[in-house]
C-alpha cells in the first residue's frame, strides 16, 4: 500500500528534520512521537481512520481541538500535558509551512488553535540544609556509596539536567586548575560549568580508583550492570536517600525530583547576589527570561516574609455608606 502524505511528511518530520537539521534532542523527539502516536490512535479509534488510510486532509483544526478535548476529558490529563502535547502539534504544522506552501493557510489555522491557561507553579527547590541532609545519606565506605554521594553533588553542583548527568563521559571532566565539566544539554549544546571543593574532593579518588583504566569515552557515572545511567535510575537513586534523609530528619517532607537539584542551585546562586545572566549561563538557558522564574520566586518569597512582620493596619476611619444614604451626603462625610 503507498504511504499516506501524512505519513510521508511525519516520517521526515521525525526521522530527518528534528534529528539532523534541527539538532533536537532524542527525549524532545520521544515527546514529540509520542504527542502523533495518541493523535493517530485518536483517529483510529474515535473517527474509524485507520492509521493506513490517515492522511493530511483529515486532520483538520476541528480535530486537533476535540483530540486535545479528549486528552482532557478522556485520558485525564492536565492543562500542561495538554498544552504539552498542542506544541508538538503547533511544531509541525509550522514545519509543513515550507514544506506545502499552497497550504500555509490551512497550517495556520491549526497553529493558532490557543494554549489553555496554566495555574503558575511554585517553584520547588531545597534549601542549603536540606541539600546538604541529602548529601550525607550515602555510605562513603563503599564504592556504589562513593558513586552515589558524587551523582548528587555534581547534579546540584553544575545545575545539570538530569538527562545531562546521564551522559556525562570521562572526558567531559577536567581536574586541573580550573576545574570543571562540560554538559551537553538541549539542541546538543555544551557549556562549561566550573566545579566546587566538595564535588572535585569526590571526584579525583572516583575517577582514579573506581575507574582505574577505563576509556575516556565511556559514562562517567555506571550502574551495577556496568551501562549508563538512566533517567529513571537516577530517580531511583534520589527516591532512595530521600527516603533515608527523611528517616533521619522527620522535618524533610518535600518530594525531591532530580530536576529539583536544578531549581536549588539556581535558587541558592539567586539568593547568593548572583546575576540573572551568571545563572542563565550556568543552567544553560537560551532565552534569559526563562531563568525569570526564579528571580520572581524569590521576590515572591521575600514579598511573604515581609508580609509576617508586617504591623496590623489600623481600623479605617472612613464612615460606611448606609443604604438610606445619598451618595453625595456620604462622600461629604469622608
Amino acid at each position: 500500500m503507498k504511504p499516506t502524505d501524512f505519513a510521508i511528511h511525519l516520517s521526515s518530520y521525525l526521522g530527518d528534520y528534528l534529528p539532523n537539521q534541527r539538532n533536537v534532542s532524542p527525549n524532545t523527539i520521544k515527546s514529540y512521537r509520542d504527542t502523533f502516536s495518541l493523535l493517530i490512535r485518536y483517529c483510529n479509534d474515535v473517527k474509524s481512520i485507520k492509521p493506513e488510510r490517515l492522511n493530511l486532509d483529515a486532520i483538520e483544526p476541528e480535530v486537533v481541538t476535540a483530540f486535545l478535548a479528549h486528552l482532557e476529558q478522556e485520558r485525564g490529563c492536565k492543562s500542561r500535558t495538554r498544552n504539552q502535547r498542542l506544541a508538538a502539534i503547533h511544531a509541525f504544522f509550522r514545519y509543513l509551512q515550507s514544506e506545502l506552501p499552497e497550504r500555509m493557510v490551512w497550517c495556520q489555522r491549526i497553529m493558532s488553535i490557543p494554549f489553555h491557561r496554566c495555574e503558575k507553579r511554585s517553584i520547588p527547590y531545597l534549601t542549603v540544609t536540606e541539600i546538604e541532609l541529602l548529601f550525607a545519606q550515602p555510605d562513603l565506605a563503599t564504592g556504589a556509596g562513593r558513586r552515589d554521594a558524587l551523582m548528587l553533588r555534581v547534579l546540584y553542583d553544575t545545575g545539570a539536567r538530569v538527562q545531562e548527568l546521564c551522559d556525562l563521559r570521562l572526558r567531559d571532566v577536567r581536574l586541573d586548575t580550573p576545574p570543571s565539566i562540560q554538559l551537553t544539554g538541549k539542541g546538543r549544546k555544551t557549556r562549561i560549568v566550573p566545579l566546587m571543593k566538595g564535588t572535585l574532593e569526590l571526584l579525583k579518588p572516583y575517577i582514579s580508583q573506581a575507574r582505574d583504566g577505563i576509556n575516556n569515552s565511556e559514562p562517567l557515572f555506571m550502574n551495577r550492570s556496568g551501562h549508563r545511567f538512566t533517567r529513571s535510575g537516577v530517580t531511583y537513586l534520589i527516591d532512595k536517600y530521600c527516603a533515608m534523609a527523611r528517616s533521619a530528619n522527620s522535618g524533610f517532607t518535600k518530594d525531591v525530583s532530580p530536576h529539583v537539584f536544578r531549581h536549588s542551585k539556581a535558587m541558592h546562586l539567586l539568593q547568593s547576589g548572583n546575576s540573572l545572566s551568571v545563572i542563565q549561563a550556568i543552567l544553560g538557558h537560551v532565552d534569559i527570561k526563562t531563568v525569570g522564574i526564579y528571580a520572581s520566586a524569590d521576590l515572591e518569597m521575600k514579598r511573604k516574609a515581609m508580609e509576617r512582620t508586617e504591623p496590623s493596619s489600623p481600623k479605617s476611619q472612613v464612615p460606611s455608606w448606609q443604604r438610606d444614604q445619598s451618595l453625595m451626603a456620604w462622600l461629604k462625610n469622608l
